[in-house]
């Protein structure tokens, strides 16, 4: 398997600089529908540098500041998806995923047993999604992809069972990911987490009625194709995530992102699909309710 030549602690020593500054609020509130709270608080910290005794409601208070009320943690692999099921639990304005990022399973010496602590964690009810698991061909080779596959269905068979949204890694993988969902037969409600792909793979996401959540790599000078492929997403397949702490918007790539930078990339969309501000924000929110549910 490929692996990553940078480590864990130059990423976070990458991501240790300070954290932009609030932009201007949202006119009605929207959610962050991908997060990793843990990631960020434990690399980056919190925004506006508070050493609060308890970050993720900093973090959560920062966000909630400029219209981010609602925020979807993110597990990759079991230790994380336990955490952000107990944040869920502590948090009203958090909800939460779990599952084994498709990086991590051809590590794992027993798949098996892991995918048994993320059904029994998928069960609570604070956890509103399976992911992100998915497919990923630009990290895991050749030698990875059985057992990244043997994950992926897994996961789908487990979002089904428990009537949960299956939150989709895919990284260099677009026609494995429709391969496989086609396969298994998708879950009610699919998200493609990071949307990454050009107008053709939104066309055919958006026939099969799945959403795409757009991150800060729409604000990207590059990210023309991407731009395309919102532009002919229907308002109501469209959620926004930070991925934080990753995919910083413009203007601050390269500097800690978190979940109150969101309007920056809604901004963007808005402007990418010509859609007025409030309208996209009202939509978004809706979108985001319908896929995880009710935060409170």
């Amino acid at each position: 398997m490929s692996e990553s030549t940078e480590t864990r602690s130059q990423r976070a020593s990458r991501r240790a600089g300070e954290f932009p500054p609030a932009p201007e609020p949202l006119p009605q509130p929207v959610l962050d529908s991908h997060t990793h709270l843990d990631i960020t608080v434990s690399e980056a910290g919190v925004p506006g540098g508070s050493t609060a005794a308890e970050p993720v409601a900093a973090a959560i208070e920062v966000a909630a500041a400029v219209g981010v009320d609602r925020l979807v943690q993110v597990g990759v692999d079991v230790d994380s998806s336990r955490w952000g099921a107990e944040v869920a639990e502590k948090y009203p304005a958090v909800l939460a995923t779990v599952a084994l990022h498709p990086n991590e399973a051809p590590r794992l010496a027993d798949l098996d047993a892991a995918l048994r602590e993320i059904e029994a964690l998928a069960a609570r009810d604070r956890v509103r999604g399976v992911g992100e698991t998915g497919m990923d061909s630009y990290r895991t080779g050749d030698e990875g992809r059985a057992a990244q596959e043997e994950s992926f269905r897994a996961h789908i068979a487990i979002a089904k069972r428990y009537g949960k949204t299956l939150v989709i890694h895919d990284r260099d993988a677009h026609a494995d990911v429709l391969r496989i969902l086609d396969d298994e037969g998708a879950p009610d409600t699919v998200v493609l987490h990071c949307f990454s792909g050009d107008a053709e793979f939104a066309a055919e996401c958006v026939r099969r009625g799945y959403l795409l959540s757009f991150a800060g790599t729409v604000t990207f000078a590059s990210a023309g194709a991407l731009r395309e492929a919102a532009a002919l997403t229907p308002l109501d397949q469209i959620l926004v995530e930070t991925d934080a702490p990753y995919l910083t918007p413009v203007p601050h790539r390269g500097r800690p992102n978190a979940s109150y930078l969101i309007p920056l990339t809604v901004r963007a969309l808005a402007a990418t699909t010509g859609t007025d501000l409030d309208e996209l924000c009202a939509a978004i929110s809706t979108t985001g309710e319908r896929a995880f549910g009710p935060w409170h």
